[in-house]
């Protein structure tokens, strides 16, 4: 008895004895082992980037004309998802579209006219997304009313004239002005871009080969620029206006892959109809006029003709 009463107050035992006492207690349960969870810091990585530090680490991306046409493109995606596929379609598709029925125009389908056919190509690469950029829908656009034109335009659609809407004719119409102008301002400064380029690259083409030459005259800057400009604010503003109503009829009649296919179909017929207007407008502002041409309508010759004693003028 007297060694039990020890071992009782030993410690040890004490503590043996309760885990002993433990296994014979099922209702009990074992002592359980803590486990951190994935969300512990010990499960955090090395180096972790709070939201904050990749905003600053990201400024320099939203911020500027590049951050302002990212955002623009996200929200345009937002509020249409075929806007990248149209997108496409317009450069790819509409472009060569553009250049054959420009080609198509001119004589000799526009073999003795490669510098102008050119300088289509260039002007209409960049116009042509322009436009699909400032006539696609935003999602702000889309979901509420607070983003309006200016001034006298406020009451007008901000897409296109064919927006769907509680729109009177006159707001209608107040688009097709407003973007007009709009078209008119990027087609002019385009113009000067793309002229100023292909008269470059010619340049430089002639610099490194000095057996090559034109068959014509360059196009003035200027005065190649304001046809575009006109083209821009009337044509292809009334074009491409039309096309966006027909798209949005479409989108929400048949089914995406009818939709895709004659998306491809109405673009290019769009844009042959459009690079036909462009040759017909430029030959009569006289921006792009054959060399050929100019010399039929100048060159006067007198040949003198002995006939009979008698001297007969002749004019060629």
């Amino acid at each position: 008895m007297a060694a039990a009463a020890q071992l009782r107050r030993f410690p040890l035992s004490k503590h043996l004895s309760q885990i002993i006492g433990n296994r014979h207690l099922p209702s009990q349960p074992p002592p359980s082992i803590p486990i951190a969870s994935p969300s512990s810091p010990l499960f955090r990585p090395a180096f972790h980037f709070s939201s904050s530090a990749a905003a600053a680490a990201g400024g320099g991306w939203s911020r500027g004309p590049l951050g302002a046409f990212l955002n623009g493109w996200r929200s345009r995606v937002a509020a249409d998802p075929q806007f990248p596929f149209k997108v496409v379609m317009e450069e790819l598709v509409g472009v060569s579209a553009c250049v054959l029925g420009d080609m198509a125009t001119r004589p000799n389908f526009g073999l003795n006219e490669l510098d102008f056919v050119f300088s289509t190509l260039v002007v209409g690469c960049i116009l042509n997304f322009v436009l699909m950029y400032l006539l696609a829908p935003t999602l702000s656009s889309s979901s509420s009313k607070t983003l309006t034109l200016p001034s006298i335009f406020s009451n007008s659609p901000t897409s296109h004239m064919f927006e769907s809407g509680p729109y009177t004719p006159l707001n209608r119409f107040g688009t097709f002005v407003y973007k007009g102008l709009l078209f008119a301002a990027v087609g002019f400064a385009a113009g000067l871009v793309g002229t100023a380029i292909s008269n470059g690259l010619i340049a430089m083409r002639k610099k490194m080969d000095t057996k090559f030459d034109t068959p014509n005259k360059a196009p003035p800057t200027i005065l190649n620029a304001a046809t575009w400009a006109i083209h821009m604010g009337l044509s292809s503003n009334l074009r491409y206006q039309t096309l966006n109503g027909i798209e949005f009829l479409l989108a929400n009649l048949v089914r995406p892959v009818v939709f895709k296919s004659s998306v491809v179909v109405l673009r290019c017929l769009n844009n042959v109809l459009g690079g036909m207007s462009f040759v017909v407008l430029a030959r009569l502002t006289g921006s792009q006029t054959l060399q050929e041409e100019k010399k039929t309508k100048t060159k006067m010759e007198v040949v003198v003709v002995v006939e009979n004693g008698g001297d007969k003028e002749k004019v060629l």
